[in-house]
């Protein structure tokens, strides 16, 4: 009877959590459904505190990790990037919009894999919000760049498990290194984002201007107004050319640490450290030349994001205990032993699924902890655990709900009095994340057999 009443309340208490997440009444943050549901859970004795140890060893590194992250993208805004970046799009696009939807591209990508899908959402739809305000182009003409940006920013965590808080989490519990992960998955990451933005290019080319409109305002000129005051401290902002050393130098920066955490992977040691360290000079730097306090840094982080991944593994592991990964073993194993291109489509194609329907942090955590329940051998795992990455990072885009990302931006959006209707969205979606998730999963499935089967 008490079982049988947890399975109820554990269910229950999944399905409002998700129900509220997606609903959001008046803007309520994710982490505060999250965490009552949590709250619930542990109550009812589903999960026990020799789990919860369990989960803050699972979770934390990877939290850690992505909060200090997301700190470097907030530095970056207060020195003015945005305003930067922004004036560099216009500049390379040279009044072109086709060329100018190229750039966007490539800006989200980079984004991504220099911070996360998260940190590259908070700073990349700023900086669009801000370049189409300035080439006053029609709300029609917006919408291409922001969602295409914003679905190519989300889906390019693919390639590289740091990028991206809940693969960070399941790389932990398959044992799986963040080097191994990007040696197996970066080509056919890489790959599937290329065929993803050619088919968003030529679904939404008529809808592109083909000659942008002449800048309402200088960029360089409003950044240096809003940016450099020589009472204010060092800003070495003097000219144009100084403006684009100093923001290369701190992306160059970033690359580094980017690489040093991988370095650390690859040695055994905490890729945190590297994040943590990182983000500290960065922060110290920024004292030295804005002499402003770290204070308001620590005030503009998303600290709920680590709360977030906190409940929402709690209620995962709920599920867990009351049985539901054990009824997706005895699903998915007689699928699985028909080989490995049945496994990886199967399970790629059953995340997207879960992903669109309970986003895909917990869908991805489901699927991996039904992974190590099924005595897989070491290639099978893997490339079924990296097909559920692709069907996670790039299959849950199919709708707006998907991922944290997506609901992060359609935050932004809305702050900034810019409406795009889930019509509008999935118009693209349905078009182009189905042949996006088939044309990756087939990928990576070639990319394995070719270069890794055997060998690991």
């Amino acid at each position: 009877m008490i079982a049988n009443m947890q399975v109820l309340i554990t269910v229950s208490v999944f399905l409002m959590t998700m129900l509220i997440i997606f609903l959001r009444p008046k803007g309520i943050n994710e982490a505060y459904p999250a965490s009552t549901g949590a709250i619930i859970i542990i109550l009812t004795g589903v999960v026990t505190y020799p789990n919860l140890i369990d989960i803050i060893f699972k979770i934390g590194d990877a939290s850690i990790t992505i909060i200090a992250t997301i700190v470097m993208s907030v530095i970056l805004e207060s020195f003015g990037f945005f305003h930067w970046t922004a004036a560099r799009l216009i500049h390379f696009a040279k009044g072109s919009g086709y060329r100018l939807y190229w750039y966007i591209q490539l800006l989200c990508f980079f984004m991504t894999l220099l911070f996360n899908n998260d940190g590259s959402i908070m700073i990349t739809t700023p900086i669009l919000i801000l370049l189409l305000k300035n080439l006053q182009l029609k709300p029609h003409q917006k919408i291409p760049y922001l969602l295409s940006g914003a679905l190519i920013a989300t889906a390019s965590s693919t390639p590289i498990g740091v990028s991206n808080i809940v693969n960070l989490i399941a790389l932990n519990i398959i044992h799986m290194t963040l080097y191994m992960h990007t040696a197996m998955m970066f080509v056919p990451g890489t790959i599937g984002l290329i065929f993803m933005s050619g088919l968003m290019f030529l679904v939404l080319k008529k809808n592109l201007p083909r000659k942008l409109p002449v800048s309402s305002l200088e960029l360089e000129d409003l950044f240096s107004e809003r940016y450099f005051h020589p009472t204010r401290g060092n800003l070495p902002f003097y000219t144009t050319k100084k403006r684009t050393q100093f923001m290369l130098g701190l992306l160059v920066f970033v690359f580094g640490l980017r690489c040093l955490i991988f370095v650390a992977s690859y040695l055994g040691i905490p890729i945190y450290f590297v994040a943590v360290s990182g983000s500290i000079v960065l922060l110290a730097y920024r004292w030295y030349y804005l002499r402003t306090n770290p204070i308001d840094i620590i005030k503009k982080t998303p600290w709920h994001i680590l709360l977030f991944a906190f409940s929402m593994y709690v209620i995962i592991y709920g599920l867990n205990n009351i049985g539901l990964t054990e009824v997706l073993v005895n699903f998915c194993k007689p699928i699985v032993g028909q080989g490995l291109f049945q496994a990886s489509f199967l399970m790629g194609g059953l995340i997207s699924i879960l992903s669109n329907i309970f986003n895909n942090h917990p869908a991805l955590m489901l699927g991996t902890i039904t992974l190590t329940n099924m005595n897989l051998d070491i290639i099978t795992l893997k490339t079924i655990y990296l097909s559920n990455i692709i069907g996670s990072d790039m299959g849950s885009l199919l709708l707006p709900i998907g991922t944290l990302a997506s609901l992060m931006w359609m935050s932004i959006l809305k702050d900034n009095k810019i409406l795009i209707s889930w019509g509008e969205y999935i118009k693209l979606t349905i078009i182009v994340i189905p042949p996006t998730v088939i044309f990756t999963l087939y990928v990576l499935y070639y990319w394995i057999q070719t270069v890794f089967v055997g060998k690991i």
